[in-house]
């Protein structure tokens, strides 16, 4: 049997014991990771990675909107954001446009400090 590369594995088990909360953090972590590569492949005019990196973060936004709770009313909200930045992503993976790209990420940064704020105000009430 061959051996996992130890930092996959370790990756794999934040993932496995990380709490919900944690899990959302990683997928606006990830989504912003993608959005940043898919820029460095546009400047180096890699097509086929910059695709690649897009749709990753297309594939995150998509499951964060899946999974909403829709009887909050601040899911209607956020269903209306995700949707907009799907549509960003697409319309930058379309175009190579990095000024998209950017719009997309500073809406999920945004999302993901607002995810953060909320995280430690939480904590605080335990």
């Amino acid at each position: 049997m061959a051996m996992q590369n130890p930092y996959n594995q370790y990756k794999e088990n934040n993932i496995k014991t990380a709490s919900p909360e944690n899990l959302t953090l990683m997928l606006y972590n990830g989504a912003l990771k993608f959005i940043n590569q898919g820029k460095l492949f546009i400047d180096e005019k890699n097509v086929s990675k910059s695709n690649d990196a897009i749709q990753k973060a297309q594939a995150i936004i998509q499951e964060l909107n899946i999974t909403l709770d829709m009887q909050y009313e601040i899911s209607k909200n956020l269903r209306s954001l995700y949707t907009y930045i799907l549509d960003k992503l697409v319309e930058a993976n379309i175009s190579k446009d990095k000024a998209i790209l950017d719009e997309a990420g500073v809406m999920v940064t945004e999302l993901r400090d607002t995810w953060k704020e909320a995280m430690k105000l939480a904590k605080m009430r335990k």
